[in-house]
């Protein structure tokens, strides 16, 4: 495998640390600032409204495109995980030009050297809720990955997507942490047109199944509604219900938490801001999202 530098028309794409560290040298000898967007390839309008985002802010955009193996906690997964990078280099010229744009597409060997294995972490509780009880080691797996990137890159600025709201508060609290010098900005959720979360797993849907899941963003608004009226488990056991009448998608958790400590609430309070999050499954393929309640 080729691991070093190449060029897809104007866009600058480099496969190795080394290689990524001395352009990204060059850049910022030149006085450019640097805005990163982390993805795991197989991008879609979602990532590239994130690059959008980071282009505006500042006047250079570097993109990682790894699927990186130490956040999957399926096997099955994360072979299944889509893998095309001049795909996406085109994807990313087409929309967005090539002029100050550089692609970070690494070898599992390049991020990793010889020994794949996650880092441990801790963010003061936000990794033992939702996602991260249900997907043991995931968040140590994003926190490795997202130190390596955030220590490479060095950016003034990186975006992150809503629809992973928890994973956002995640990395605000690691950059915290690490006290890096590096602002976080999350995105509004970018979704297709029947206002399903855009996602690359949504590739993996039947065209039936993809238009069936939107659904979730359906079963969202009627919890936003009915929150107003209800109490927090009356809203709960109503998503429950909804979803028990399903044939075809199946709930694997609705919860009611607090905005920013991400903890489950029992009851309402104008002290605190709450957000609905939801994973659900059809055909097989696990779907996210999630919506502010007040």
């Amino acid at each position: 495998m080729f691991v070093g530098y190449s060029e897809f028309s104007m866009i600058t794409i480099l496969h190795t640390k080394d290689d990524l560290s001395k352009h990204l040298k060059s850049l910022k000898n030149k006085g450019e600032t640097i805005g990163f967007v982390p993805t795991m390839g197989a991008l879609h309008a979602g990532h590239l409204s994130l690059m959008e985002e980071a282009m505006s802010l500042t006047t250079t955009l570097v993109v990682s495109i790894f699927v990186n193996p130490t956040q999957f906690n399926n096997q099955n997964d994360l072979e299944k995980y889509p893998r095309d990078v001049s795909k996406d280099a085109s994807i990313i010229q087409e929309r967005l030009g090539s002029k100050n744009i550089c692609i970070y597409a690494p070898t599992v060997e390049d991020v990793y050297d010889d020994e794949v294995s996650a880092k441990k972490y801790t963010y003061d509780g936000l990794e033992n809720v939702m996602e991260g009880a249900n997907r043991p080691g995931h968040f140590d797996g994003v926190g490795t990955i997202l130190e390596f990137l955030f220590k490479l890159i060095k950016p003034d600025v990186s975006i992150f997507g809503e629809k992973d709201f928890q994973q956002l508060q995640i990395v605000k609290k690691l950059v915290k942490k690490l006290k890096l010098p590096i602002k976080i900005k999350g995105a509004a959720i970018h979704r297709e047109p029947n206002m399903l979360a855009m996602s690359s797993r949504n590739e993996r849907l039947s065209k039936a199944a993809r238009m069936q899941a939107g659904f979730i963003f359906k079963s969202l608004e009627l919890a936003k509604s009915h929150f107003k009226v209800h109490s927090v488990l009356q809203t709960e056991k109503y998503i429950e219900k909804l979803y028990a009448a399903q044939k075809d998608i199946t709930l694997e958790y609705f919860t009611i938490a607090d905005e920013k400590t991400l903890k489950t609430v029992t009851r309402k309070s104008k002290d605190r801001t709450c957000r609905a999050f939801i994973v659900a499954h059809i055909e097989g393929v696990r779907l996210i999202d999630n919506m502010k309640l007040d």
